[in-house]
């Protein structure tokens, strides 16, 4: 099997720096993690924050520590610099190749959409971000990794868009975008095409997709691969 992670994103109108943060890491024992993180506000403070919270969690999981205690440790990380007085928003997906399943991590207010063969499953129980209250704890659900196996993880920019010209996109519309594509980085592209055609091509708030996908791979060499297009 592989594992295929891209993720898109693009600031919000007017604002020339996103908030939101994007880390890759391989795990020690097996596997790798993506870790998706937005700051409050918009800007250069958020963007600082984000990937504050992005590398701490980045290093965390290279160390070897645990999701759910990753998702904590960079809670009190941050609670601790801010003095609780700056929140951030966290996801972690993680292909775990020691216990062989998919780890889902978030401390964010948006849902994660997962997709396997014909059932499509929404993880949305509510959890607060990290930063704010003085204990914070992730909610963590993990599956079997399979073949077919479709995460797609987002930022609030994209959950809240097209609220502002009472048109805001909805869970179903976003996941009908992983039922009509084959590739997960154009999967990944019409989502956001998507959020900005419901904010008129004006984003209200700094937008970030994040797509894990694993497939079969039968070929008997098998390199590991990272391929990065970065636009400024």
């Amino acid at each position: 099997m592989k594992v295929e992670i891209t993720t898109d994103k693009i600031p919000k109108y007017a604002s020339g720096e996103s908030g939101d943060s994007f880390e890759i890491v391989e795990r020690p024992q097996g596997g790798v993690s993506a870790i998706l993180a937005d700051g409050q506000g918009s800007g250069k403070s958020a963007k600082l924050t984000s990937n504050m919270v992005a590398s701490k969690a980045s290093t965390l999981i290279a160390d070897g520590t645990r999701d759910g205690a990753v998702a904590r440790a960079t809670h009190d990380f941050l609670f601790a610099q801010k003095r609780g007085r700056v929140s951030a928003t966290l996801t972690l997906l993680s292909c775990d190749l020691r216990t062989n399943t998919l780890v889902i991590s978030r401390n964010t207010n948006c849902p994660t959409i997962v997709k396997r063969a014909e059932k499509t499953q929404i993880l949305k129980e509510s959890v607060k971000p990290i930063g704010f209250h003085n204990f914070v704890k992730p909610t963590i659900d993990e599956i079997p990794i399979q073949p077919g196996t479709i995460v797609i993880a987002f930022t609030d920019g994209i959950y809240h868009s097209g609220r502002k010209f009472n048109n805001q996109i909805t869970l179903e519309e976003i996941a009908n975008v992983a039922s009509t594509h084959q590739y997960i980085t154009d999967i990944s592209r019409e989502i956001l095409n998507l959020g900005l055609s419901k904010d008129k091509n004006r984003p209200q708030d700094d937008m970030s997709v994040l797509v894990l996908g694993i497939f079969s791979d039968e070929s008997k060499h098998k390199p590991r691969s990272v391929r990065v297009s970065y636009s400024y």
